[in-house]
């Protein structure tokens, strides 16, 4: 077997058994989901210490204007809730977010949308990351589940969606791999 062929099949099973672990959900008749992608050229560590703080997504969601925290401390615990700000443009204003689960260990987190101006009813997302031991990579995982809102399709739910999550895990490669640059400049 080709040497690479060998080590592209290892980062694939390792996608696929973070997947099958993490983001497996069972979808209720009014629901859509979606696993969402992204291989970024940085660190683990460096990745990991943008996507855990629950209290400030705008560093790597570029759709987010500001972001306070409501309920919880400033680092975001199990159970803090935040108030999210979106730009102008979105079919929102404000989402109320609950963080249900951080894992440093298995580099993991999962919030809830529980309030807002928006359709996207019974929002669950999970995000994890993983290294490809062979590249140094870091491959982000996303996951969600959300109810398809009266009038709408469930393509065109999952649709919006995944726009959104596809531009931000796009957002999160290039602001880690702009500091994974600016870090080896410095040395």
């Amino acid at each position: 077997m080709h040497p690479n062929l060998d080590s592209s099949n290892k980062i694939q099973n390792k996608t696929q058994a973070m997947i099958a672990h993490y983001h497996s959900r069972t979808l209720s008749p009014n629901q859509c989901g979606s696993v969402l992608v992204q291989t970024i050229d940085a660190p683990l560590p460096l990745v990991w210490s943008l996507v855990r703080r629950f209290d400030n997504p705008q560093a790597y969601k570029q759709f987010i204007r500001n972001c306070t925290m409501l309920v919880g401390d400033r680092g975001g615990g199990v159970g803090s809730i935040r108030k999210v700000e979106v730009i102008s443009g979105l079919p929102a204003e404000v989402s109320l977010e609950r963080l249900d689960e951080l894992d440093d260990e298995l580099h993991l987190i999962k919030f809830s949308i529980v309030d807002g101006d928006h359709r996207l009813v019974n929002y669950r997302s999970t995000t994890s990351l993983h290294e490809e031991e062979e590249t140094g990579k870091t491959v982000a995982i996303e996951s969600y589940s959300v109810d398809v809102p009266a009038g709408s399709s469930e393509e065109d739910t999952c649709s919006f969606t995944n726009t959104i999550i596809s531009c931000n895990l796009k957002w999160l490669a290039r602001t880690a791999e702009q500091m994974a640059l600016n870090i080896k400049g410095l040395r």
